[in-house]
């Protein structure tokens, strides 16, 4: 088990550029398979979840060719479909969650999919109700192995249908509209999710060929067509990393530019930064956010409390949260952090506690954070990462705060994130990766 050690307390300076969405990278990659032509994708990033996806591509048959840094191309002509019977399929799709993502083109173009209980981080329940009844609406049947643990799923010619989704399920939409896109007849989609991956993932399928209209809406009509052909596609940056690093230049009081960015593009995270006192500034292509030598709470109108809550987009990313939470600590003023989606999240904060945090978990879903206006700085500790998200907070925590902190089973965060140690010690930070 891999850690870091992190000498914490200094101030960072530089620009640093965020690396490609990670939760596009696995909706665009997924849908390579809707196509036998050549699909070309730019700014992948090359993190851990990403590369076994690619890496399951290849073992499925789908060429992989990678012509320069961060830039793959995928055709899949001669898909292995027996690869999904097969020990090693099972054992690299359960180690990821966004293996259900092969689902939706699997079937609608093979007509067949298998799938083990996917893997991802431990932050509470994470059903996947909505990807299979969206796909049952369009025709396909479910098989179950209880003892082996694995779904068998089967279609015939999918069927265009009109749905109403239970839960505005980001990965659960992306799996319905890429089956859909070669599904007979019209599908409609109400309360599908609106994040701007999905938006991605919608415009890179019209460029193939799809006929989706409402793209950015809560409301998708998708028009089957026969075929679907190549293209080239670039994914976004990602909007968390952006936000980490936002949270990392506030708390360690430094001056950071992120490289390429558009804050019209990061839907809350400005607003809910600015709550905490939190100033960013656009300057050019990059934004900009000045070293703060504190920054102080907001109330709200009538005088209450802020409250920090996560909700699907438009609101605020509950990939987030833990972040807000770890900030806060070094805000002046109280704030109450409502992770809403879910359960086990916040659980981390006992580790923030015993590096000198005031905090309150009320329950597993609230935790009110007393700041304290940097009059205690935060002491460096030994504590492990539980997932990618609470990984990062306690990272910018130990950034922060002083002495040395070694956080143990880093490989989580190599999960979301791309050489952030590399990254991070070209800002000034004194982080080493031990093996």
């Amino acid at each position: 088990m891999s850690s870091f050690e992190i000498n914490g307390g200094r101030k960072l300076n530089g620009k640093i550029t965020p690396q490609g969405a990670k939760n596009e990278a696995l909706q665009v990659i997924c849908a390579t398979l809707l196509t036998p032509e050549k699909v070309t994708i730019e700014n992948i990033p090359l993190i851990k979840d990403v590369n076994i996806l690619i890496e399951l591509m290849g073992d499925l048959g789908v060429r992989v060719e990678n012509p320069a840094p961060n830039t793959f191309s995928f055709q899949a002509d001669q898909v292995d479909l027996e690869y999904l019977r097969s020990d090693d399929f099972m054992r690299k799709a359960s180690s990821i969650r966004g293996s259900v993502m092969l689902l939706g083109p699997l079937l609608t173009r093979f007509h067949l999919g298998y799938l083990p209980q996917p893997g991802g981080d431990k932050i509470g329940r994470r059903r996947l109700d909505t990807h299979f009844t969206g796909l049952q609406n369009l025709g396909a049947k479910f098989h179950f192995d209880q003892t082996e643990q694995i779904y068998k799923i089967e279609a015939g010619h999918l069927q265009g249908t009109n749905m109403l989704l239970d839960e505005a399920s980001v990965t659960g939409t992306a799996n319905i509209v890429m089956a859909a896109t070669l599904a007979a007849g019209t599908t409609t989609i109400f309360n599908a999710a609106c994040e701007p991956y999905l938006l991605q993932l919608c415009s890179m399928l019209n460029r193939m060929g799809a006929k989706i209209s409402g793209v950015g809406s809560n409301l998708l009509t998708i028009e089957g067509v026969d075929y679907l052909k190549g293209c080239s596609h670039r994914l976004l940056p990602d909007m968390i990393e952006v936000g980490s690093f936002i949270g990392l230049a506030a708390i360690t009081q430094s001056e950071i530019s992120i490289r390429d960015v558009e804050l019209s593009a990061l839907g809350l995270i400005p607003e809910v930064y600015s709550r905490l006192g939190i100033h960013i500034e656009q300057r050019g292509k990059d934004i900009f956010i000045p070293e703060h030598q504190e920054y102080e709470v907001r109330n709200f109108m009538d005088g209450s409390i802020m409250t920090i809550a996560d909700a699907p987009w438009p609101g605020f990313t509950p990939d987030l949260i833990s972040i807000m939470l770890v900030v806060a600590t070094q805000a002046k003023g109280s704030v109450l952090i409502h992770q809403k989606m879910f359960e086990s999240r916040l659980f981390f904060v006992d580790k923030l506690i015993d590096m000198g945090a005031k905090i309150i978990l009320c329950d597993p879903h609230r935790a009110t954070v007393i700041g304290i206006n940097r009059e205690y700085p935060l002491r460096g500790i030994e504590m492990v990462s539980p997932d990618i998200r609470a990984g990062v907070a306690l990272l910018i925590a130990a950034l922060s705060a002083e002495g040395k902190s070694t956080i143990h089973n880093i490989e989580q965060i190599d999960r979301g994130y791309q050489r952030i140690d590399e990254r991070l010690r070209e800002l000034g930070a004194q982080i080493i990766r031990k093996n």
